[in-house]
């Protein structure tokens, strides 16, 4: 057989020749199809990238740090100008970060030089988080609450004087009159904005804002707009664009849930301590089993040496007797009492009218009992009588991973919130206008009062310095 020949016109390829350059031809393709596409994603993540740092850039930063009863918390806070308004951020890592220490500046009393350890360790967390380049143009302030002020103010001083001394090194812009002690109708006030920041609610309608009631360790804040007539010892005006408000606010000292229950403490001892031969004192705030002596502490509670317990007092927990121990520390001092209403002491409460929010120790007990946001305060009282009046050695079991300081606080913590917010305040139990609450808003907004203070001093400064009419005023 002939060989076989393939013929070829000139300027033709060969069938043979033209499958060898298809392979060739989608190579090339798929490279420069690939290398597109790197590129594409190489411009994409270093837009993304250029925007963050220039995000990153654009952001100013301010630090706070809130020297509460239980511990001490730093904030760090960073925020944009636009069109002449400050715009917050209390979500996103830039926006907002913070760190607790404890003990609260309060425990240094006796060693004041103490308090100098935490404040630095909290300097050292804000400047890790803002740019070395902004420290010097970084406000930092230093606002002591409740705790602090329990103390005389000679004490009070030389701790301040302390935390002044950490606070002129750190690099951040400081002056000594921003580490004070604050009062605690202004740490109500800045609950409140924070509160109706995160609502939407701050520049509108004041009938239509939100009130606050913070029931802290060494202090209970009431602060909201009310429509009655309000005595001006306790009213505050804060001016929003053109929107007045016309608040009530005032700050229960030596009534927060620490301080009451270290009251009924010393009390109950004190009565134990002068009982004649044997006779025994009852504690309905500890459940049974429970051995109470010299050593027992509750968590945030620092009794004095002389106030340690006898063998005379007993713990036998039940939330009714509690209760009523409870409303009667409530009550202390209504016979003193010269206005028209004192639902606390020989305060003057108006009643409570819109709708509130109830944070602290009161989100912090309902979160332990898992109840729910609005039909909490009745459900409050059957899960205060469950653990009031079961065995200490059972609470041990079903809650093993509570220390007992911690554990110990809830059966007198669920009776005195019910006794504050309905014996006293005159809540009622359905009333679906109080919720507990520990952030609010669409983005979850922590409400904090330091950052109500944050919002505040921000806003003031910037329309200050702009000469714009749009800010907020405080008085």
């Amino acid at each position: 057989m002939d060989p076989l020949h393939l013929h070829t016109q000139p300027g033709q390829r060969s069938p043979l020749a033209k499958s060898k350059c298809k392979p060739k031809k989608s190579i090339i393709l798929i490279t420069v199809g690939s290398a597109a596409i790197g590129l594409i994603i190489f411009f994409v993540c270093y837009a993304f990238l250029l925007s963050g740092r220039n995000r990153r850039v654009s952001l100013r930063y301010s630090v706070v740090i809130d020297g509460g009863s239980s511990g001490t918390r730093v904030h760090v806070f960073g925020y944009r100008i636009d069109s002449g308004n400050p715009v917050f951020d209390f979500i996103g890592d830039d926006g907002y970060a913070s760190l607790k220490l404890s003990p609260g500046l309060s425990s240094y009393a006796g060693d004041p030089e103490g308090a100098s350890v935490s404040v630095a360790e909290l300097v050292e967390f804000a400047k890790g988080r803002v740019p070395k380049g902004k420290l010097k143009e970084c406000e930092i302030r230093l606002m002591a609450t409740a705790g602090m002020r329990l103390l005389d103010v000679s004490v009070q001083e030389r701790i301040l004087e302390v935390t002044r001394r950490v606070l002129r090194s750190s690099g951040f812009k400081f002056r000594d009159e921003s580490a004070s002690v604050i009062s605690g109708s202004d740490e109500g006030i800045y609950a409140w904005v924070v509160a109706n920041h995160a609502l939407g609610s701050l520049g509108g309608d004041p009938l239509q804002t939100t009130g606050i009631v913070e029931l802290g360790g060494a202090s209970t804040q009431v602060t909201f707009v009310s429509s009655e007539h309000v005595p001006s010892e306790f009213l505050r005006t804060i001016t929003y664009g053109n929107v007045s408000y016309r608040i009530y606010s005032h700050s229960f000292l030596n009534l927060g849930q620490d301080a009451a229950h270290e009251k009924l403490w010393e009390s109950l001892n004190n009565l134990a301590a002068n009982s004649t031969e044997k006779g025994i004192v009852t504690d309905p705030c500890t459940p049974k089993g429970y051995i109470l002596d010299k050593n027992s502490t509750v968590e945030g509670i620092v009794l004095p040496e002389e106030s340690k317990f006898t063998d005379s007092l007993q713990a036998a927990g039940n939330f009714s007797k509690c209760r009523s121990a409870a409303f009667n520390i409530l009550q202390e001092g209504k016979e003193k009492c010269h206005f028209k209403h004192c639902s606390i002491g020989s305060t003057f409460t108006p009643n409570l009218r819109g709708s509130f929010l109830a944070t602290e120790n009161f989100f912090h007990t309902s979160k332990f009992f898992g109840l729910r946001e609005k039909d909490w305060l009745s459900a409050m009282i059957s899960a205060g009588e469950s653990f009031c009046g079961d065995d200490w050695s059972k609470l041990k079991v079903k809650h093993p991973t509570f220390k007992d300081e911690s554990l110990l606080r809830y059966c007198f913590s669920s009776a005195y919130i019910v006794s504050m917010l309905h014996d006293s305040l005159g809540v009622a139990l359905d009333d679906q206008r109080v919720e507990f609450a520990s952030e609010a808003g669409e983005k979850g907004i922590p409400l904090d009062w330091a950052l109500g203070a944050f919002i505040l001093n921000t806003a003031t400064a910037i329309s200050d310095n702009s000469g714009k009419s749009r800010k907020i005023l405080l008085e």
